[in-house]
């Protein structure tokens, strides 16, 4: 099968498709024949080598997290699913990879709502995952205020749309020329960078109970100041999160969150009921991925970047 994988670390030069085995569904697993999958900000860390010491890899590594497709092989065990099924999920994380290719095996999954085209289903549920673990980490509910740091990108769209699911006010941070977005999936948008404190503050009189950082611009001394505790503050994009006393939240090493799989089911039942989306910011093809890889470097992509086959 075609694939897309790197054999050595390096810029987007370093990504080819190759001919690889196929894969196969093991016990609790499913295989799908993909029709659209996604890229995030980690695949280009990992193809980059940024995350060598934290994922190691054995190359040539395949790449992909999540991916949507039908449904070919049920491993031992699976019920509730067959072939001929479209589903969409994630492969197994802690593993890292495999996604990006014609065949995908994945760990995870639910029914594609024929609400979400390949395309947008193909990139959610990583970025599911990813907010809904942040959600309950920050334990989002009824009245929660929650300021959400980078709210454009493919977590923060999806994180938006979760929280306000949860009954939360959300203030989302991102350059003018998304506001109409933002305010559209259900934030109150504002700038990001110097005065946002006191933009906050206005939008935000009795003041933010959570900050979930999606940037990793260097801003969480701000956040921790606006949200008056570091603990109050979880970063997915900031990798010197330690150094402020926020925690930064994966998915394996040491202080891992839990996975929030759970999240998959719940963003496509949001899907059906009209209430769930996922903005997609670029398509590709799984030969042009170096422009998609790119695209995800520049940091202003809004919504989730997808490659199809």
């Amino acid at each position: 099968m075609r694939a897309l994988r790197f054999s050595e670390y390096g810029p987007t030069s370093v990504l080819h498709v190759a001919d690889v085995s196929e894969p196969h569904a093991g016990p609790g697993q499913i295989r799908v024949a993909v029709r659209a999958s996604g890229v995030t900000p980690a695949d280009t860390y990992l193809r980059s080598g940024q995350f060598r010491d934290r994922i190691p890899l054995s190359l040539p590594h395949v790449l992909g997290v999540d991916a949507a497709g039908v449904v070919d092989e049920v491993g031992a065990g699976v019920t509730g699913v067959q072939p001929g099924d479209a589903v969409f999920g994630v492969v197994d994380l802690a593993r890292y990879g495999g996604a990006n290719a014609e065949y995908a095996v994945l760990a995870a999954w639910t029914t594609k709502p024929d609400s979400l085209s390949w395309e947008q289903a193909g990139g959610a549920a990583a970025n599911v995952e990813t907010a809904t673990r942040v959600l309950d980490r920050l334990k989002v509910a009824p009245g929660t205020t929650l300021l959400i740091e980078g709210a454009a990108g493919g977590v923060g769209t999806v994180a938006v749309q979760l929280a306000k699911a949860r009954g939360a006010t959300i203030i989302g941070t991102a350059s003018v020329g998304t506001h109409e977005f933002l305010a559209g999936l259900g934030a109150v948008p504002t700038r990001y960078g110097p005065g946002l404190h006191e933009r906050v503050t206005a939008l935000a009189p009795d003041g933010v109970d959570a900050v979930l950082d999606c940037a990793g611009s260097g801003s969480l001394p701000d956040l921790v100041d606006i949200v008056g505790s570091a603990e109050r503050v979880v970063t997915v994009a900031d990798l010197k999160a330690s150094q402020h006393g926020v925690h930064l939240s994966r998915t394996g090493g040491p202080g891992a969150d839990p996975q929030a799989l759970h999240g998959l089911a719940e963003a496509a039942s949001l899907a059906d009921q009209g209430r769930f989306t996922v903005p997609v910011a670029g398509v590709f093809s799984l030969d042009n991925a170096a422009a998609a890889h790119e695209l995800s470097e520049t940091g202003h992509a809004h919504g989730k970047i997808v490659l199809t086959l």
